[in-house]
């Protein structure tokens, strides 16, 4: 199935200068996945070492937070759109 992934101008140096990619998958891990087999560097910069979502990074798919669903496991459909939003800090 066919996702929509939105890459934030910070990575999108590993898409070629993309905004937009698509890849397939039906949970958020295998999105990852996909994302990373055709532009490698994402998971380095998505993950930590244990596999988990790193603090600073959020996905969302349909508007929702992954991590108020099932995290890297919460199914994805076919045309979902996957954000990848980089957390802001600041004062």
């Amino acid at each position: 199935m066919s996702v929509t992934v939105r890459v934030p101008t910070t990575l999108r140096t590993l898409t070629g200068g993309e905004s937009e990619v698509q890849v397939e998958g039906d949970t958020v891990a295998a999105v990852l996945e996909s994302l990373e087999a055709a532009h490698p560097g994402f998971k380095d910069r998505l993950l930590d070492g244990e596999g988990g979502l790193r603090r600073f990074v959020n996905l969302y798919v349909a508007d929702d937070d992954v991590r108020f669903r099932d995290g890297l496991d919460t199914a994805v459909a076919d045309g979902d759109t996957v954000s990848i939003i980089p957390a802001v800090a600041g004062g």
